[in-house]
């Protein structure tokens, strides 16, 4: 059995030091021996059963940049911070990683910038067209229903969340509903607000149009051609009328509040791991192992700036994706999406950088908000020279 230990794994792990001790226990401990290699089996096998799970091969923080010292740095403030897990991906390769990466866990508002790559996909098959009002589709809510003047709102419009619908919807936080504007104060298209009626609607009019569901296109036409390790596409109903009701594991779930609205929220549960997979897609302009997943145009016109969002830092919104514009500061674009103002999905293009934040809201979490801008300083400092 230590023949086939040394043969499979002790050479190409090069421990010298685990080497000698399987062979220098005395003949007589055989048993010792015997137990000794089991035990390394099972460690190695295991180790390699982990990687299974693993889209990525990893580089080392000097080839990509970065200073170790204060990537350990960041690791210490991780360790506090409240965080479950968090992944670096380097031109497509793993620089460093922190907590369990494979755990899935609702990602939030992040969702949006999951629909942004089916969008995109049903363009281009021309199966989607944005230039549809919701009177063509035939969209109307709860009363106080849509006025004929709602109705001429396009798709186009609801991507860039500039609908000028400013009905009640799910999943709607007390900081978005304190800014919604006034019912008919805008016309569509004519000014921003974040706003999740036009996230949620456009979940329903691409699962209208394709005649698929979002998870199941979103396995099919995303997961799949990734390789996404953790998502296989299943997913549930939530009654949110219902405190008790714990959230489904599944991949993801539809979140009703039928009060407010007859168009659910669409959650995504996923794992930083296939996070990062999905931020590399858009990091290779939509290519995936020589095959175009997603058009380069539709990335592109997804993360062109719309609206502004934060004019002191020039940062933007365009279709699902927020975007950090390019300027006399900053060498290219950069886009991002979060979720509840903690989780994070960023793209750096110029630093051939993704950067996924990951905690786990499903059950007690202490997170403040800041520590966010602090590990995202953490990681901007580790570069080298910086």
């Amino acid at each position: 059995m230590c023949k086939v230990v040394k043969s499979l794994f002790l050479k190409p792990l090069r421990k010298k030091s685990v080497y000698l001790f399987a062979n220098e226990i005395p003949d007589q401990h055989s048993y010792m021996r015997t137990a000794f290699c089991i035990l390394l089996i099972s460690i190695v096998l295991s180790s390699l059963a982990l990687a299974q799970h693993d889209s990525f091969n990893r580089v080392s923080p000097k080839e990509a940049g970065f200073n170790p010292d204060s990537l350990d740095k960041l690791s210490s403030f991780l360790e506090q911070s409240g965080t479950s897990s968090m992944l670096l991906v380097y031109d497509g390769k793993i620089l460093f990683e922190w907590g369990d990466i494979y755990q899935r866990h609702t990602i939030h508002s992040i969702r949006k910038a999951m629909l942004n790559s089916l969008y995109g996909i049903y363009v281009d098959k021309g199966i989607i067209d944005t230039s549809l009002t919701l009177n063509d589709l035939n969209i109307d809510d709860i009363e106080p229903s849509l006025t004929e003047y709602e109705k001429s709102a396009r798709i186009a419009d609801l991507l860039k969340s500039r609908s000028g619908v400013y009905h009640t919807a799910a999943a709607v936080s007390e900081s978005m509903a304190a800014q919604k504007p006034d019912r008919g104060s805008h016309k569509p298209n004519e000014t921003y607000y974040y706003n999740n009626w036009d996230f949620n609607v456009l979940g329903s009019v691409f699962e209208k149009i394709t005649e698929k569901t979002i998870y199941e296109a979103f396995y099919q036409d995303v997961a799949v051609p990734l390789e996404m390790k953790q998502y296989s596409g299943s997913y549930d109903t939530l009654v949110a009328d219902d405190n008790n009701a714990p959230i489904p594991e599944t991949d993801g779930f539809y979140q009703f509040e039928k009060n407010k609205s007859k168009y659910p929220a669409y959650h995504f549960r996923m794992s930083a791991h296939d996070m990062a997979l999905y931020g590399t897609l858009y990091l290779n302009n939509g290519r995936w192992n020589g095959q175009q997943i997603i058009p380069t145009d539709w990335i592109e016109a997804s993360t062109t700036s719309y609206s502004v969002t934060n004019p002191h830092m020039d940062f933007g919104y365009g279709m699902l994706w927020n975007v950090i514009n390019e300027n006399e500061n900053r060498i290219g674009k950069s886009f991002y999406h979060t979720g509840a103002g903690i989780h994070m999905l960023a793209i750096y293009p110029a630093s051939k950088l993704v950067f996924v934040h990951r905690v786990d809201t499903e059950g007690e979490y202490d997170f403040p908000k800041e520590n966010l801008y602090k590990i995202i300083s953490l990681i901007f400092k580790a570069q080298e020279g910086s």
